[in-house]
């Protein structure tokens, strides 16, 4: 069994040599990084005199630029003004705190042509100001496209001067932002901003689904005929408020909903949407696209699904996985490692994709949208592949949720990059929400299941990496059954130069930050599902629970009150105050118990040193 070395300096790991070229001593930690680097000098040199000029027939694809830094300055030679921007924030990233760059020729373009990012405001109101520090952050990250989920169940989140009620409080979710909206002004300004930041705005306004504040309002849903009567009024209305120049996309949702009229519906939507001379979007798995030039977002993670339906025309790949349904320890690798719409590059059909945060339950603030998901820790492997594209590296798993082999081309290219993710959470990103550290190389021992306090001794083990272990994932690449509830057991070790205390975030659940399906908070004096740690034969205690056992949900909590109660930090093992781990000099012996308490519950464990 290979060792965790945690050195003195508390370091996450020692991180493998990587094969993708990132002098240190030169190059600072670039995130997407460049396609070509080509050091051109041992040298820094003040940033003095930044020239850029735009050439269409730059023989790059489309948001290409050449960067080259010399003596006196900047050249940077863009095909658009899209790469212009890119090219710029590539040179934020070069820019050391002296205001020094590297000498350096940087050749660079996007595999793929979409690279978005989703917020529902649907259900968590957030203020066009308020977009507007995000939106800069994704340009920084070269991602291109804003999502923006504008209605859903809580309330219609546009400004309806023909329908004032459709903002009328009283129709809204109580204590869901009532009565907060966006005007047709604050829409364009936000879309402004984004523009200038290279960041195209795809409206959604959800229906025939996801409207309970239709119904509500109305009396009718959306496929009534009255309902499609108040759509085609409203719709107009946003349309010649927003300039087809400004929204060329409109989202009209079209998921989780079952009418008696789908195709009637959709290809009435349809055509609306085309009359305005705008192109239609829609979720996929939905209501049917009513034609091919619709562009399809498609969410289902089902093995195969997008080869069975790419001869349906474009896509946009959000079947990675949301941010919000996976723990943002290992949703890192597994977006890192996925393969781009099951391809190395995009192409007329395979856009690109939109990584999505929803978040049903009722949001802390702002921030704490963010922090629960912990979306950067998420968005940065998004940029990195959408943008540098290319098939998966040898020795990635077969079921995304389990970590590589460090010592495997997958796992060497996963500790490179957690290198560099590392530097973006110290550096430009660290007044941000961002729970996450490094932990791709530390190494477990697992047990198959057993039932609860039955003897070790005849288990079958199996070695996986990470600092979060899906237990579900290892039983499925098994091919085991899932029991209803049972025990697991996991063992470590990790080595230390002297005596020392280190912090680590230690847990045994990942609730969705939609559905509150969830074993809750431990009891006082225990760590949650009863899970045990212990560190050399000696037992770590569990936080002092300021709501001991609180939050056991064992059912679906949607459209339930209980989806009312925002999640509290010490709720999710990546937000809680660290567990003090004293570890001694050499050889630590790390040992967990993992507990399935209920069907449903997702059986994870992490041990995470800081």
């Amino acid at each position: 069994m290979k060792r965790f070395l945690l050195l003195i300096t508390l370091c996450a790991a020692t991180y493998a040599a990587t094969a993708m070229p990132n002098p240190k001593s030169v190059l600072p930690a670039l995130i997407p990084y460049p396609q070509k680097v080509e050091i051109t000098g041992p040298y820094k040199m003040p940033l003095l005199n930044v020239k850029v000029r735009i050439d269409t027939t730059l023989d790059l694809p489309a948001e290409g630029y050449l960067l080259e830094t010399y003596r006196k300055g900047v050249r940077i030679t863009a095909k658009d003004e899209r790469g212009a921007v890119w090219a710029r924030q590539t040179l934020h990233q070069l820019t050391d705190d002296k205001g020094l760059v590297p000498s350096v020729k940087i050749t660079d373009w996007p595999a793929f042509s979409w690279r978005g990012f989703m917020h529902d405001t649907g259900r968590n109101f957030i203020s066009g100001e308020n977009l507007k520090q995000p939106l800069a952050l994704l340009s920084q990250y070269k991602i291109n496209l804003f999502h923006w989920h504008l209605t859903d169940h809580p309330a219609w989140r546009i400004e309806s001067r023909a329908f004032p009620q459709l903002n009328d409080p009283i129709y809204q979710r109580p204590g869901r932002d009532q009565g907060k909206f966006y005007t047709y002004g604050e829409i364009r300004d936000v879309i402004a901003y984004a523009r200038k930041k290279g960041i195209l705005v795809i409206p959604e306004i959800d229906m025939p689904g996801h409207s309970t504040y239709f119904n509500t309002t109305f009396g009718f849903g959306m496929s009534d005929p009255r309902g499609m009567k108040v759509l085609e009024t409203a719709l107009n209305e946003f349309f010649a408020e927003i300039p087809v120049s400004e929204a060329p996309y409109i989202h009209i949702g079209s998921d989780e909903v079952h009418i008696p009229n789908p195709k009637e519906f959709m290809h009435w939507a349809d055509s609306l949407v085309v009359s305005n001379d705008r192109i239609p979007m829609v979720w996929d798995p939905g209501l049917p696209a009513a034609a091919e030039h619709t562009v399809r977002q498609i969410w289902s993670e089902a093995p195969g699904y997008v080869t069975r339906n790419k001869a349906a025309g474009q896509f946009v790949d959000s079947y990675m996985g949301y941010l919000n349904n996976y723990d943002p320890i290992s949703f890192v690798q597994r977006m890192f490692l996925h393969n781009p719409c099951d391809q190395a590059q995009g192409d007329s059909l395979a856009l690109g994709g939109i990584l999505c945060l929803w978040n049903d339950t009722k949001a802390p603030s702002q921030e704490g949208i963010i922090r629960n998901s912990s979306a950067w820790s998420g968005l940065l492997p998004f940029a990195e592949r959408f943008w540098r594209g290319g098939l998966t590296p040898e020795g990635a798993n077969q079921n995304p949720n389990l970590y590589p082999d460090p010592e495997s081309p997958a796992g060497r290219a996963l500790a490179e990059f957690e290198g560099r993710m590392l530097e973006h959470k110290n550096g430009q990103l660290k007044e941000e929400p961002f729970c996450w550290w490094p932990n791709a190389s530390l190494e477990w021992r697992v047990s198959e299941p057993a039932q609860f306090g039955a003897d070790t001794a005849g288990l079958k083990w199996h070695t996986l990496y990470g600092g979060s272990i899906d237990v579900d994932a290892l039983l499925s690449s098994l091919d085991l059954p899932k029991p209803d509830s049972g025990e697991v057991w996991a063992e470590t070790v990790i080595t230390v130069p002297r005596d020392t205390t280190i912090l680590a975030q230690v847990g045994f659940e990942a609730p969705s930050r939609s559905n509150r399906l969830s074993p809750g908070i431990g009891r006082q004096g225990e760590w949650e599902t009863g899970g045990e740690v212990r560190v050399n034969g000696v037992r770590v205690d569990p936080p002092v629970w300021k709501e001991p056992g609180a939050y056991a949900f064992h059912f679906n909590t949607w459209a339930r009150p209980e989806e009312e109660l925002p999640y509290t930090p010490e709720q999710l093992f990546w937000t809680r105050e660290p567990s003090k781990i004293h570890l001694k000099a050499g050889e630590n012996r790390i040992v967990l118990r993992a507990r399935k308490v209920f069907p449903g519950q997702r059986w994870i464990f992490a041990f995470i040193p800081r």
